[in-house]
């Protein structure tokens, strides 16, 4: 509606320029318009120099000034005859230059016909102008039903396996997708079928996309990229006609490579009750299934699909000959990061003796798009503060800030909340430097970032892919350190604690419900999820037993919760001494590093826990957040 409107005042303002144009050739703004009477008494006292005549109209100059004066003469009428009709001398007008001038065909056309002309030109325009917007119109509805794929020739923009940092078992899974591309025939002479599909499956920001456009590189073939999304529309069919419109644009290309990003959005479980057999989602999905396992068995067409969401995907897609690989990629360990690393600071000036590897160290359970995004981070501080390179303390900032937010300068706690927040915070530190199975602590701060008060970073010493029952427990008594430190030190609790709390109930009841670690309860999980998948998670999930056993699970979760903050506060009255220290040292230098923390604790550090100077660690549980607010297991953060 607004292009039409656009166009309509287009065409007006072209309609009011071509008429000024034509107004200014026909009207001359120097000659005066005069009765005749005038004229006639101008020759009769000798003040005329020149008089020309065309048709019906006389224009005189004047001779003082050379200013021309013009009127009408009249049909059938002579201006000599009028001359002497009217007394004029004929002195004067054996004086008076007259000259006869026969009308220009220019003037003649514009006088006579444009008039008539103008009104049909204006109406034509007119019409033209709605046939474009009507015809523009039709050719959108008849590429409805096209997709919207785009075609990247990684041919010229090659992205390799070598640009791809880290994921070695996923790219050596999909080596033989390249083979089978580049070298189809060693396969088929031997009986096998090239691959239909691939499912990578991950994290968001692990790298699905990126290794997708490596293996189109490797391949040296095109590759169509599109999002599930962009299937699905309100009408019924519009997606399985994009998903025809995208395989014939394929099959043209072939040997090619299409990517679908986030295919969950087409490829849910079907039957959910929601839409009857023409929810446009599920025809969307039937087509795809029939595109990837259809007639057609000798097309050259690999499909790459990239979730984060496989446990919702429909069955049939995940079958053999439709998805028949499933690449898992995982977060990068710490080798990962380091490489990864590498690749995002290529283009960074780094300060010598930065040590990546040491950063790598430090940010345990990041992504890729997390590390990218930490030294896009680091970059911008450095920048912010006027320098020509990035420094480790700009990347230790920009870890912080990834995983807890801004700094707040703003935030400033008065002397008896900083005193708090000490103890809270050294009743974390405390607990994880002496408990045998608890993660060593990295840092201590009582700075407000994000919405933490304070924080406790702990980092193990290498990587853990099980955790135990104590470790679990040691880890619930660390995380109630904060709430049994105030409850020691100031007799009462401030809402401090209240994300701690929340982080260790979550896990006692894990413990009890899902891991079968509860001696009372069993080795039984307590919850499954329903098949009604679009109701999400907490909400398609049913209690499998009765109310009784749910009486035994709450009774369970008190219990371990109890039994931890006893054990935090047996450990924080010990060991009180040390507390103080640590709460004292937080409140005059407000954060304590690795080095300057254990110089504190380190003659009640359990043997197995002798921890050294140099940060040694290579994992360490990273912070997420539930309900806007940061929380871990470490670091622990202190509620503002």
């Amino acid at each position: 509606m607004m292009k039409m409107i656009r166009n309509i005042t287009v065409t007006v303002l072209v309609f009011l320029l071509i008429t000024m144009g034509i107004s200014a050739l026909t009207n001359k703004s120097n000659v005066k318009s005069v009765n005749i009477g005038e004229i006639v008494n101008l020759a009769n006292d000798s003040k005329l120099e020149q008089v020309s005549i065309t048709e019906d109209t006389v224009t005189a100059k004047l001779k003082d000034g050379g200013s021309l004066v013009s009127a009408s003469l009249g049909k059938n009428t002579e201006f000599i005859t009028l001359l002497k009709d009217t007394g004029v001398s004929a002195e004067s007008i054996r004086g008076l230059k007259i000259e006869y001038k026969q009308p220009s065909w220019v003037s003649s056309v514009l006088s006579n016909i444009l008039p008539i002309l103008l009104p049909f030109i204006l109406i034509s325009l007119f019409i033209y102008v709605l046939m474009r917007q009507v015809q523009g119109t039709n050719n959108r509805a008849m590429s409805f039903g096209q997709s919207s794929v785009k075609l990247s020739d990684e041919r010229k923009n090659k992205v390799r396996f070598d640009d791809v940092a880290g994921a070695k078992e996923a790219k050596e899974e999909l080596t033989e997708v390249v083979d089978f591309l580049r070298f189809p025939q060693k396969f088929l002479q031997l009986g096998a079928k090239i691959p239909k599909g691939v499912l990578l499956l991950g994290s968001p920001g692990v790298g699905k996309t990126l290794l997708a456009r490596a293996v189109a590189g490797e391949a040296n073939v095109p590759f169509f990229h599109i999002s599930g999304s962009e299937f699905v529309e309100m009408f019924v069919g519009v997606g399985a006609s994009r998903v025809r419109d995208l395989f014939r644009k394929a099959k043209k290309n072939a040997p090619c490579i299409v990517f679908i990003d986030e295919i969950d959005a087409v490829g849910r479980q079907r039957g959910t009750g929601l839409g009857g057999g023409h929810d446009e989602r599920e025809q969307t999905l039937n087509q795809i299934l029939v595109e990837m396992d259809g007639f057609e068995t000798d097309t050259n067409v690999i499909v790459i699909a990239a979730t984060n969401r496989p446990d919702v995907l429909d069955p049939a897609l995940l079958r053999p000959g439709r998805f028949d690989r499933q690449v898992m990629l995982d977060l990068p360990d710490i080798k990962d990061r380091e490489a990864i690393l590498k690749v995002h600071a290529k283009n960074k000036p780094l300060q010598e003796g930065v040590n990546l590897r040491n950063i790598a160290e430090r940010t345990p359970g990041f992504s890729g798009a997390d590390l990218a995004n930490l030294l896009n981070e680091g970059a911008i501080l450095a920048a912010r503060t006027g320098k020509k390179d990035i420094s480790t303390e700009d990347l230790r900032e920009a870890i912080e800030k990834v995983m807890l937010g801004p700094k707040r300068s703003s935030h400033i706690l008065n002397t008896e909340e900083k005193k708090v927040t000490a103890y809270h915070e050294g009743g974390h530190a405390l607990l994880g430097a002496v408990l045998p199975d608890a993660d060593p602590v990295h840092k201590v701060t009582i700075l407000s970032r994000g919405r933490a008060a304070g924080y406790t970073m702990k980092l193990p010493f290498e990587e853990k892919h099980m955790q135990t029952k104590n470790s679990f427990l040691d880890e619930i008594a660390a995380l109630l350190g904060g709430y049994a430190a105030e409850k020691l030190v100031f007799g009462e609790l401030t809402t401090g604690a209240s994300n701690d709390l929340k982080v260790a109930t979550s896990m006692a009841r894990k413990l009890v419900t899902a891991y079968g670690m509860s001696d009372k309860i069993g080795p039984v999980t307590l919850a499954e999820p329903t098949e009604a998948v679009f109701l999400g998670k907490e909400l398609g999930e049913h209690k499998n037993y009765s109310e009784a056993v749910a009486a035994e699970v709450d009774a369970e979760i008190s219990s371990i919760m109890r039994t931890q903050l006893a054990r935090a506060t047996a450990v924080l009255e010990e060991h009180r001494k040390h507390l103080d220290s640590i709460a004292d040292e937080l409140v005059k230098v407000e954060t304590l590093e690795q080095e300057q923390f254990y110089k504190i604790v380190k003659d009640i550090i359990p043997p197995t826990k002798k921890h050294s100077p140099t940060l040694n660690s290579t994992e360490a549980e990273s912070v997420h957040v539930e309900n806007g607010e940061a929380v871990s297991a470490a670091p622990e953060a202190t509620d503002t």
